[in-house]
């Protein structure tokens, strides 16, 4: 019986059935093979199945015919299928056998789907995982390109700084070279002038006749050489600070250590002797303002009682001020709201300045002239301009500078008035007031040139 059941290794009946091969059928992938009608029964309708003995998926559409088994089942003899029949009675067996396939593979259906929904979901997560994978490499790819790109221009930007700064040093070491130079040239001028006069006054005594060959004494060249270099090195260090400002090192505050020194020892051209009074056809509205502390920039430092203003080298230790200004600008504790008001301002020991008045509203950083809330006259010594501000419209006055400035204040008809003070007033700008509101006198000052300063006239009302 074994040899006819399995003929060289083959076996002749269905797994489903357990019959000889009715319309037999081979899998696809796994290549078992059952009866047609068996395998169809046992699929019920899905789309999916798995092989009832390898558990391998499949789909019903591509079931395959078995042609060389089924030549091999037409060379068994009826006489022994009918044999067989009758000994295991395969009728009701295979019925029974088909029976439960079919309703195992029923029971079994729903289970079967999950798992390929399973399967499915696992598919798309390792999918969606390799996407992600894929993302993150470009991201980190994109990542190191800008990094290698800010190292780049970082490298760039310090070999820029450096060389700029090469060049900043070797300028002024160039200029001070010059300077040098200049000044040496300068005392052997003065060497040579003071030999002369000494044989000069040698040979007055030694003929006994007045000195008039030269009228100019000694003091008096000496002086006019002075000056000279002082206002050679003056405007070397306003090139300096105009062209190469911003390459050079910030000014820090002093130690805490060390005591803070609000007012700066001014130089020797402004000493501390008294400002000649105001003595003019204003002078009968003079009146006595002074620099309000609270409201002076900390670069700034107040002397001279209030009435002077100087730009300090080191930031001043003033109280603590909301009113304070945050840029290089000072405002007087007197205001005005009606009448008639004149004070003078002495302006020659500064090379950038700005006089004027302002509203209380005028903002901490706004700039004198630049808003609705100031008027002002303003000189820039960098670019020998005078010109008149007011909303930040600029007109400009082509007159040279004027070394002592008189404003005068005419509440009544809403005029302000500048005037350059020296053997007579010379009228510079008007200015009409759109504003009822009161007005302080209100100045700036180039933060650039060390120890410039403004100083406030003394009231001599007639």
């Amino acid at each position: 019986m074994a040899a006819v059941l399995e003929l060289e290794g083959l076996e002749l009946q269905c797994s489903c059935c357990l019959q000889f091969f009715e319309e037999p059928v081979r899998l696809p992938g796994c290549d078992h093979s059952f009866c047609r009608g068996c395998i169809l029964l046992y699929c019920a309708g899905r789309p999916r199945a798995r092989c009832p003995l390898c558990r391998s998926l499949f789909e019903p559409q591509q079931l395959r015919p078995n042609r060389e088994l089924a030549a091999l089942l037409s060379f068994i003899p009826r006489e022994l299928k009918e044999e067989l029949d009758a000994q295991e009675e395969p009728g009701a067996h295979g019925a029974a056998a088909c029976n439960g396939l079919s309703s195992a593979g029923r029971g079994h259906g729903e289970k079967e789907e999950e798992i390929w929904e399973s399967s499915k979901q696992q598919e798309i997560t390792a999918e969606t995982i390799h996407l992600l994978r894929k993302d993150l490499n470009k991201t980190k790819e994109y990542t190191s390109q800008i990094k290698s790109q800010i190292i780049k221009d970082f490298c760039c930007m310090k070999e820029y700084v450096e060389r700029q700064e090469r060049n900043t040093l070797m300028f002024i070491e160039q200029q001070q070279k010059a300077a040098q130079q200049k000044i040496e040239e300068t005392i052997h001028q003065l060497t040579d002038i003071k030999a002369q006069t000494r044989d000069l006054c040698e040979g007055q005594k030694h003929e006994g006749s007045p000195l008039t060959i030269n009228k100019i004494t000694l003091d008096e060249k000496l002086n006019v050489v002075k000056s000279a270099v002082e206002d050679l090195k003056r405007k070397l260090e306003i090139l300096l600070l105009e062209n190469y400002a911003q390459h050079l090192p910030p000014v820090h505050p002093p130690d805490s250590d060390q005591e803070p020194s609000v007012s700066s020892s001014p130089p020797e051209s402004a000493a501390e002797s008294p400002e000649p009074a105001i003595s003019s056809q204003f002078s009968q509205w003079a009146e006595d303002v002074t620099f309000d502390p609270t409201r002076v920039h900390e670069r700034l430092a107040l002397t001279a009682q209030n009435r002077r203003v100087m730009v300090s080298s080191h930031l001043a230790s003033y109280q603590p001020s909301p009113k304070r200004f945050c840029i290089s600008q000072v405002m007087c504790s007197q205001r005005f709201s009606t009448g008639c008001h004149y004070w003078e301002v002495i302006t020659k020991d500064s090379d950038g300045w700005a006089v004027g008045v302002a509203h209380e509203m005028i903002g901490k950083r706004d700039k004198l002239g630049r808003t609705e809330h100031s008027w002002c006259v303003e000189w820039l010594g960098p670019k020998k301009q005078l010109s008149a501000w007011h909303k930040n419209q600029e007109t400009l006055l082509h007159k040279d500078k004027p070394l002592k400035v008189g404003i005068f204040l005419e509440l009544q008809k809403k005029t302000v008035s500048f005037y350059s003070i020296a053997d007579k007033e010379m009228l510079l700008h008007t200015f009409e007031i759109s504003t009822s509101d009161p007005l302080y006198p209100a100045f700036w000052l180039y933060t650039l040139e060390r120890n410039g300063s403004l100083t406030i006239s003394q009231p001599n009302r007639r």
